[in-house]
């Protein structure tokens, strides 16, 4: 396609887009700027769209006939990272001081539009591409609940995301059946002590020691009980205290792990807690001025499920690829990531496939990781990235028994009849 005029066209037209997009991000939940830019193009293109999940956007372009529904998604917001001058940025780094689209949303967007157009063009399909723009990928609860939440996937049968990452080489795509990303999981614990000068510890109970304790105790006891592939567990900050000389009264720490199934989550739980236990009785003082302590409080918060890509959609989508991109680099049993999508929301509603999109390329020195401060994207990507997502889709549309296994799912009598 890169021979053809139209084809080039439209592949400048997607690197504007991305380079667009990339000057101006925006956080999670604020992407308002992004937001209308998004309707402004739609608009232009003649798709129609109403706004979603209070700054998303919903599309929808259908075909000459009745049919199936699938949802191409795409996330939106940037991060708040810094974002440093390298020698290919100069014309795209970004404008908005201490924001940066480090993890690639800005080709995302640029790659569905890419894909609208192709329907646009090529309008003679059954059923309906349903374009979701959401916002908050970022940051737990995400924004794909808030999406689900609004009728997002109202009519929708199928669901397919695709994300850049450099762990594999620029223009190859990897995937797996089943569990592909992690959950993750957030706990934060305030340890309750019994402040006072430091020249007196029979008088205090010292929650830095509590806490410290606590870290050392929990690596050993979860490496125990769970083998190294099954979980990842760390601790982002430790917080307390404000004077040299002094025993804090409380001591806080926040960490987060990451899981490929609630069983190993639920482990994870209820080993923190034993060492809580453990720890706060080691701890205890005879004395009524130490009544109550030491203590604690512990919150967990469980964030994105884990991502389970349809097992049955994941086999047509392999075929599909080696049957029309021949020359294209899949690896259909990539390893798993503990890497979190809160795309997982919507695999738990109707089946599909969460795709990767390899943007490393050595030779142009684009091989910083995702976050990073330089991150980049090899350019090249966006119009296998479009290709993909139009043929994946329009495949689907035509021949929809390839994908789904009607003996799990059972979808509307309305869908049921089309097909």
């Amino acid at each position: 396609m890169r021979n053809d005029p139209i084809a080039e066209a439209l592949e400048a037209w997607i690197i504007r887009l991305r380079r667009e997009f990339h000057q101006y991000p925006e956080l999670s939940f604020e992407e308002y700027e992004t937001q209308k830019r998004i309707l402004e193009t739609l608009e232009e293109l003649g798709i129609e769209a109403r706004k979603i999940a209070d700054t998303g956007v919903l599309a929808s372009i259908r075909g000459t006939v009745p049919g199936p529904c699938i949802a191409l998604r795409t996330d939106m917001d940037g991060l708040q990272v810094q974002e440093e001058h390298t020698e290919r940025n100069r014309d795209y780094i970004s404008r908005n001081n201490g924001i940066m689209h480090a993890c690639g949303h800005d080709g995302h967007m640029a790659m569905l539009f890419g894909a609208a157009r192709l329907f646009l063009e090529n309008r003679d399909f059954p059923g309906e591409v349903r374009l979701i723009f959401q916002p908050a990928e970022e940051i737990p609860p995400g924004g794909s609940e808030r999406v689900i939440a609004e009728g997002g996937l109202e009519g929708v049968d199928a669901v397919m995301g695709m994300h850049i990452f450099t762990n594999h080489e620029s223009g190859s795509v990897g995937f797996r059946p089943g569990p592909f990303m992690a959950s993750t999981n957030r706990f934060e614990v305030t340890f309750k002590g019994k402040g006072g000068h430091i020249s007196k510890p029979e008088s205090c109970i010292d929650p830095v020691r509590m806490a410290t304790d606590f870290i050392t105790s929990l690596y050993p006891a979860l490496e125990k009980r769970l083998e190294p592939d099954k979980y990842v567990l760390g601790i982002g900050r430790i917080e307390g205290g404000a004077q040299f000389n002094r025993t804090p009264d409380s001591v806080g720490i926040l960490g987060s792990y990451r899981t490929f199934d609630s069983e190993t989550t639920d482990i994870i739980d209820a080993t923190i807690k034993e060492c809580l236990e453990r720890v706060k009785g080691i701890y205890v003082k005879p004395g009524e001025e130490f009544s109550g302590l030491p203590d604690y409080e512990l919150d967990i918060l469980h964030g994105y499920p884990v991502l389970v890509n349809d097992p049955v959609f994941t086999d047509a989508v392999n075929l599909k690829l080696q049957e029309s991109f021949p020359e294209l680099t899949v690896y259909p049993e990539i390893e798993k990531t503990f890497a979190a999508e809160d795309f997982a929301s919507y695999l738990q509603m109707v089946p599909g496939i969460f795709i990767s999109l390899g943007t490393r390329n050595q030779e142009k020195r684009i091989v910083e990781i995702n976050h990073s401060c330089t991150f980049d994207i090899d350019e090249n990507i966006l119009f296998t990235g479009t290709k993909i997502f139009y043929a994946i889709s329009l495949d689907f549309l035509k021949h929809p028994e390839k994908y789904i296994n009607f003996q799990k799912y059972n979808g509307p009598q309305e869908y049921l009849e089309k097909t």
